[in-house]
């Protein structure tokens, strides 16, 4: 466990930021392995199938995702301001939570996985592989919601690093199985989904048994559970609104998909592919990002102000660091990124595009996260929420829509770029606004 409230700020932002860095890499490459087998071996169709499949999961989720971004915060507060019991009964009643909601998800999952494909226009000819690939996947809701819920609980307590090892031994099982269940057994996009799976089963179950034996706030057994009242108000207080922010974001994923869709299965592959390589984009923002959140949190918890103003300064710095970087890669070698993931060349121009375009706005995304970062650490998440909806249902999908009659797919690209800048400029609008210092729960 990590104490924040002292020391260098970028230190302790870096330094925390790194192994959850290190976590969402393995993660891209967990989801990007799935990807390149696919694509490779099944071919353009069955990378659309997993490709039109991802935001629909994401959208199920994302309501106990959130919840469990609620949870950091909490706890990070808590930590801060050194009061354990209530440490405690957060970790105990954000377990409770997370045994219910994937029940929940895992039946309604099931009923309406075909329904929703049909609903989004997915092409005749990759909807049985998609329905596949998703029954599959909300099958083992348990231990995504598993391992997230215990890497949640340890970032508010300052431990990035060993949610971090779990991920490793997920990554790897996962990299072992995907070839013998997609190549060697010949199950396709079925092979995938059942590889996944069982790489977070054995990464969540090895993970609950070491902080069982290793940290005594997690000894707790099922029947010794104990729901609170007061703690469960304010899971849902702080992270309902950034679970009601995935489940937009999760949503304008399905729209976006069905807008694209309209321009056939190499579209929706070209998309799935560029998906794929921004998300390694994506994860030293998003994990600086998180990094603040766990800073602010703990050090309004300990009321520390002027460490948290340090601290968004130095991230953003970071965060330009980072945006230099990105625009480079994203320009510079995009078609090789590309055909990592497919062969065919209509695939891998469209893909291309997409990067050539987005990788000008990635720097928007950044100084978004961080100051988001802030915002949400304070404990003031529905004013992300509030962010989130005006970018992308206000912005993004209706400009998608329009821009993809007259511009045809790049009009799409230029559509999700210009709603990260209206989402950059509302966050430091309200950062520098200075209404979220008076949110802290601990008073």
């Amino acid at each position: 466990m990590k104490d924040m409230t002292q020391g260098s700020e970028a230190k302790h932002i870096l330094l925390f930021a790194l192994p959850m860095l290190l976590g969402n890499l393995f993660q891209a490459l967990y989801n990007t392995v799935d990807s390149i087998w696919v694509g490779q071996i099944v071919g353009s169709k069955g990378l659309a199938a997993v490709a039109v499949s991802f935001p629909i999961i994401f959208m199920l989720i994302s309501l106990v995702m959130g919840l469990t971004m609620g949870t950091t915060i909490i706890i990070s507060q808590y930590y801060g301001a050194k009061d354990m019991d209530n440490v405690k009964k957060t970790i105990d009643n954000t377990l409770l939570m997370l045994i219910v909601a994937s029940i929940l998800t895992t039946i309604i999952g099931l009923i309406f996985s075909k329904p929703i494909l049909v609903l989004i226009d997915t092409p005749a000819e990759i909807l049985k592989d998609s329905i596949v690939y998703l029954n599959i996947m909300f099958g083992g809701m348990i231990f995504l919601y598993g391992y997230n819920g215990l890497s949640a609980i340890l970032r508010g307590m300052g431990d990035s690093k060993t949610p971090l090892y779990f991920l490793i031994i997920a990554t790897v099982v996962n990299i072992i199985l995907d070839p013998i269940f997609i190549y060697i057994l010949k199950l396709g996009v079925a092979g995938a989904a059942y590889a996944t799976v069982i790489s977070q089963a054995i990464s969540f179950v090895l993970g609950y048994i070491y902080l069982y034996r290793k940290h005594e706030i997690f000894r707790a057994k099922l029947n010794e559970l104990r729901f609170d009242s007061q703690i469960m108000k304010l899971i849902f207080k702080i992270g309902f609104p950034m679970a009601i922010q995935q489940t937009l974001v999760s949503v304008a994923g399905v729209f976006l998909n069905a807008i694209i869709n309209r321009f056939g299965a190499n579209a929706m592959a070209a998309f799935g592919a560029a998906s794929r390589v921004e998300s390694f984009v994506f994860m030293p923002s998003m994990s600086i990002a998180m990094s603040v959140s766990s800073f602010t949190g703990q050090n309004l918890g300990a009321k520390k102000l002027d460490r948290v103003k340090r601290g968004f300064k130095a991230a953003l710095l970071i965060g330009l660091v980072i945006s230099i970087f990105t625009l480079f890669i994203t320009l510079g070698i995009p078609k090789y990124l590309i055909m990592m993931f497919i062969k065919d060349k209509e695939v891998i121009a469209l893909g291309v595009q997409y990067l050539k375009i987005l990788g000008m706005f990635y720097f928007a995304f950044t100084f978004m996260f961080v100051a988001n970062g802030v915002v949400r650490g304070s404990g003031d998440t529905f004013v992300a929420m509030l962010i989130t909806l005006v970018a992308l249902w206000f912005v993004r999908i209706p400009l998608a829509n329009i821009l993809s009659k007259s511009m045809g797919l790049v009009g799409v690209w230029y559509s999700i770029g210009i709603g990260f800048l209206v989402g950059m400029t509302l966050s430091f609008s309200y950062y520098f606004s200075g209404r979220w210092k008076t949110k802290a729960i601990v008073k």
